[in-house]
Formats: structure tokens, C-alpha cells, sequence
């Protein structure tokens, strides 16, 4: 058997290797004219937009410089543009310290990433429908679309084509408010091409993310990286893989660990289909024993990469209704399906959730954890909350709806869907005042606002200021990288819109991924203004973020100029 495996490793090594490699991107579908090149005799640097997606081919209008803002302690970003009518080889980009007076803000706190292009569909097929059964791509009109930031190692550029290079930018707390100067530095084939930038650092501190009070919920998959990257799944090199894409979700804030307690609770939906952290045994004598290993294994390591808020755990209502566990005495893992309400559902269940019980009061994560049930309806939601309570009364119970529950008073974390208006202000204050979430989330819709490839990116933006505006305690999405088979070229999936199952990608962030941290720090930032503002400056305050409310977004709403604007007017409350 350990033959086996080191034989096993060997075959996967390579594949681990490769893929960790920056892939050639996909042809564009969608080319600008060539002609538009014949104006651009050589390599030229300059400033874009955070929230615009720049195509790969088309000539794109530069600004010299750009000025932001940002609190101690917060991160901003910008999007600089190389744009080169020739090939370029071994491209190398780097940024220069900030300096504002005596005060420097070092390099290293300046994060320099590629943006890179993978292809995309659209909302629509070719014939106007919005189609979430999409395994023939035939019936999508597709497009090569920015989005993947990947750190920007030299790299060699095509010719006639854009790259945008995305900054990352890290104030430190200790800064000293002031306006502070920066270069980029673009080395190509030997010409050094050079941007400036201002950052106007206030005298207000954005506290770490550890302490933020926005719910941040995104259902991380395992299963997904050690796919991806061929190695064996719980191995010291798949955590050591998942390691900073873990991190960069507690650096965003994240509060909640995703586990699954059963076998494929969302019948097999992704990709990389959740497999049970928990192994279930009928013994020879018809005794029932538990396997938490994996189950332990993966929650200390989130909370060692700093998740350490709440444990979701997916599910004793899985969509499919069954459950499997080994049977010792026929050597088979046997699959049932149980519905609740029945004696065969709690005759399986009851042991094992009172088990689980003692088994998270003794590592000490009782009163952290919940069980999970996702937009399951009333007639089996409500024997399960009752087999719960006959375990153990105290369990927390977490529930994302898509309809109006009758009473969600036994639930302790509820999450409803942005198109629908569920729960009044009054409802919202009540619960959250007593420590108990309450946030809204996004899927496969709405239309807008979403975090899909094709979504403007300000969009992911205004999920923070929309939390803000309807006193939800933060947001939920079903999917922070859930990949497809191959997202650094394709993000197209067999179902629902490109984007849909991820917000980051292997090895690196994306632009969805950066407007949605800086939205969760407006949240943070609105929260703070709201404690110490007062008389019109916090009325000026509250009507801007009362824009954000609405749950009937429209092509009308331009997320990017109302993010823009309210930044602007909470800028002139400081």
C-alpha cells in the first residue's frame, strides 16, 4: 500500500507542477480593428479604471496619473495599462516606495499583480434566454474577458495587445496622514516606461480585518485545489496549496469555516463535489462510530490561516436526501434515502448528531458552530430543526432562504436573497442586536448586481454599501473557488454564468475579488462614521448609503458612478 502511494505521488507530481504554471490564455473571439494599432508606434504606460475590464485587443484611452484615497489601514487599488503595438519579452514591473514628507509607505507594502484573460459567456444564449444548462458552449455568445490577477512575475507580451497590471496597496496603521507620491516601473526590452500616483491618507484607522464586524460567509471547497493541482487530498502539500488562498479570505474578513458532515450535499453541483469531513460506520455488533479526523484536521487549519468566527456544517437536509456510511458487516458503503420526519431519518441521524454534540464540546467549538440548511423548504425544515433540539437544544442552527419563512426565530444565522424583500428594518435590528447574522446573498441570480465575469465590477463593490443600506450583517456566497476544470482559460461551467462558481482563482486574487474587499471596507468604514458623526454630517451619511437599499437593481443603475459618489461624500464627512 505505501508502494502504492509514493507511485501515486510520483505520476501526480508533474501535473502539480504544471499547473501551477502561468497558462497561455485563450484567442479572443471578439478582436478590435487591427487598424486602431497603426497610431501606436510604441509601448506606452498609463492609468485606467478599477471598474473597467479592458479588452486584450483594443486601444485603450490612458491617463497620466491618478490620486486616491485611503484610511490607515485600509487597501486601494489601481489599474495601470501597458499598452504594446510590438511583442515585448521578460516584461518586469515594480513599484517604488511612497513618500509624503518624512513618512514612507514601503514597497513592499505595494502588491503588483497581472491581470490576465480567461474566456467567458453571458447571461443570455443566442436565443435571449437565460439558460443555466450550459454544456454546449455552441449556445453562448462568448467573449475573452479580464479578470484573473495573478502576481507579476516577468512575463513576455504579445504584440498589438493590453496588458493591465492591477495594484494592491496596503497603508500600514502607522502611516502618518498626508499625501504620499509613488511610481510605477514598467522595464520592456530595455525602455523603462514610468507612471506617478498620489495616495491622500487620512488621519482615520480602519481596524485589521480579524476585527471587522461584516459577516463575510463564502463556501470554501477543498476538494476543488487538490483537483487542480493533482496532489492527494488532506496531504501535507494540499494544505500547504490552500495555505494563502485561505489566508486571503480571513485577510477579506472571513468569519465562517465551510464544512459538509455528509456525502455530496448539494448533489454533486461542482465540479469537485463536497465528499463527507465525517466518517460514519455501522459496526459488526450494529453500533454506530464516528470518524471526526478530517473534520478536526480542516477546521484547525482554517482557524490557523485566521477564520476563526463561526462553523457552517452542510448538512443533515442534503438536496438529494441521502446519506451514506460504511456498513461493516457487508464490507460496502451503503447510500440511503431518508426523509425527515421518519423514524429510518432519525434512527440514523439522532446517534450521530448527539455524538458530534460531545465531540465539538470537547475540542471547544460548540457554541461556534451551526447546522447548516440551504433554501430548503418548510415541510422537511421544520422535523429536522426538531430532531436537532432533541439532540442537543443548544445547537445553533445557520439557513439561507429564498422565500419568506414563517419563523426564522430558531434559527441563529439566516441568510435571504437579494431579489426578495423577507424581512422588514425592525425585524433585521432585532436580531442582529442580539448577536445573531443576518445577510443577504447572490447565486446563479440576480441578473445584477452579481459577481459574474460580465458583471461590471463595481458591482461586487456594492454589496458592502447594499449591507450597509439594509443593516444586514454582511453577505454569503455559495462559491469562493469552486473552479471549473480549467479557470485560468475557461471559467465557463456546465451551469450557470462564468463567475458564478468563484471569486478567486489558483494562485492568485481577481478584480471581482478586489472591488468586493473594498465594498466590505465601506462597510466597515460606514459603521465607524456612523458612531461618531453627528446632526446633518451623519444625515448626509445615511441618506447616501439609503441609495444602496434597493433590491430592484436595474441596467439603469450604474454601480460604478453611485460607488464612486458615495465614496466621494463619505470622504467629505471625515
Amino acid at each position: 500500500m505505501k508502494l502504492f502511494h509514493l507511485l501515486l505521488a510520483s505520476l501526480l507530481l508533474p501535473l502539480s507542477l504544471h499547473a501551477q504554471k502561468p497558462c497561455q490564455e485563450l484567442g479572443d473571439p471578439h478582436p478590435a480593428d487591427a487598424a486602431s494599432w497603426r497610431r501606436v508606434s510604441a509601448p506606452c504606460l498609463g492609468w485606467g479604471s478599477i471598474d473597467q475590464r479592458y479588452p486584450k485587443t483594443a486601444v485603450p484611452q490612458l491617463n497620466p496619473t491618478i490620486r486616491l484615497s485611503a484610511w490607515k489601514g485600509e487597501r486601494v487599488n489601481a489599474q495601470a495599462l501597458l499598452v504594446t503595438p510590438k511583442p515585448l519579452s521578460r516584461v518586469y514591473v515594480e513599484a517604488s516606495s511612497l513618500r509624503s514628507g518624512k513618512g514612507v509607505i514601503s514597497s513592499a507594502q505595494v502588491k503588483i499583480y497581472y491581470v490576465r484573460y480567461v474566456m467567458a459567456d453571458g447571461w443570455l444564449d443566442i436565443h435571449g434566454h437565460s439558460n443555466h444548462h450550459r454544456a454546449d458552449k455552441s449556445q453562448f455568445d462568448s467573449s475573452l474577458v479580464a479578470d484573473p490577477l495573478l502576481p507579476a512575475q516577468p512575463m513576455d507580451v504579445e504584440g498589438q495587445t493590453v496588458r493591465p497590471i492591477w495594484l494592491d496597496i496596503k497603508i500600514p496603521a502607522s502611516a502618518p496622514a498626508g499625501k504620499y507620491q509613488g511610481t510605477l516601473r514598467v522595464n520592456a526590452d530595455g525602455r523603462v516606461l514610468t507612471v506617478p500616483y498620489t495616495v491622500s491618507v487620512s488621519k482615520r484607522t480602519l481596524p485589521e480585518p480579524a476585527q471587522w464586524k461584516f459577516h463575510l460567509d463564502l463556501w470554501q471547497n477543498p476538494y476543488a485545489v487538490a483537483r487542480y493541482y493533482g496532489v492527494p487530498l488532506w496531504s501535507e502539500e494540499h494544505f500547504r496549496l490552500m495555505r494563502p488562498l485561505m489566508e486571503q479570505y480571513a485577510a477579506a474578513g472571513g468569519k465562517v469555516i465551510t464544512t459538509s458532515i455528509i456525502q455530496h450535499p448539494w448533489n454533486s453541483q461542482t465540479e469537485d463535489p463536497f465528499e463527507s469531513m465525517i466518517g460514519k460506520t455501522l459496526t459488526l455488533d450494529g453500533h454506530w462510530q464516528y470518524d471526526y479526523s478530517v473534520f478536526d484536521k480542516w477546521v484547525s487549519f482554517m482557524m490557523s490561516c485566521g477564520v476563526k468566527g463561526q462553523i457552517d456544517c452542510y448538512t443533515i437536509l442534503p438536496w438529494h436526501l441521502r446519506f451514506d456510511y460504511y456498513d461493516a458487516r457487508t464490507n460496502c458503503t451503503l447510500s440511503r434515502h431518508l426523509k425527515p420526519g421518519t423514524a429510518d431519518y432519525e434512527a440514523f441521524l439522532l446517534p450521530f448528531l448527539k455524538d458530534f454534540a460531545a465531540h465539538l464540546k470537547q475540542k471547544g467549538w460548540f457554541d461556534r458552530t451551526c447546522i447548516a440548511m440551504d433554501e430548503r423548504p418548510m415541510d422537511i425544515l421544520t422535523p429536522a430543526h426538531q430532531l436537532l433540539r432533541k439532540a442537543d437544544p443548544d445547537f445553533k442552527i445557520e439557513g439561507a432562504f429564498n422565500y419568506f419563512p414563517k419563523d426564522v426565530s430558531d434559527l441563529h444565522d439566516i441568510s435571504v436573497a437579494y431579489e426578495y424583500d423577507l424581512l422588514d428594518g425592525a425585524s433585521v435590528r432585532q436580531r442582529t442586536s442580539q448577536g445573531r447574522p443576518v445577510t443577504f446573498y447572490t447565486c446563479c441570480g440576480p441578473q445584477r448586481p452579481n459577481t459574474f465575469l460580465f458583471s461590471p465590477p463595481a458591482e461586487s463593490a456594492y454589496m458592502g454599501w447594499h449591507a450597509a443600506a439594509s443593516g444586514y450583517s454582511g453577505y454569503l456566497r455559495w462559491a469562493y473557488n469552486s473552479w471549473p476544470q480549467d479557470p485560468l482559460r475557461d471559467a465557463r461551467f456546465r451551469t450557470w454564468p462564468a463567475g458564478d462558481c468563484f471569486l478567486v482563482y489558483p494562485g492568485g486574487s481577481s478584480i471581482r475579488w478586489m472591488r468586493l474587499v473594498q465594498g466590505i471596507q465601506d462597510y466597515e468604514k460606514i459603521a465607524i462614521l456612523r458612531d461618531q458623526l453627528k446632526g446633518r454630517k451623519l444625515q448626509k451619511l445615511n441618506q447616501t448609503v439609503s441609495k444602496f437599499r434597493t433590491n430592484k437593481f436595474t441596467v439603469d443603475n450604474d454601480a460604478g458612478r453611485m460607488v464612486r459618489e458615495a465614496e466621494q461624500v463619505m470622504r467629505s464627512l471625515e
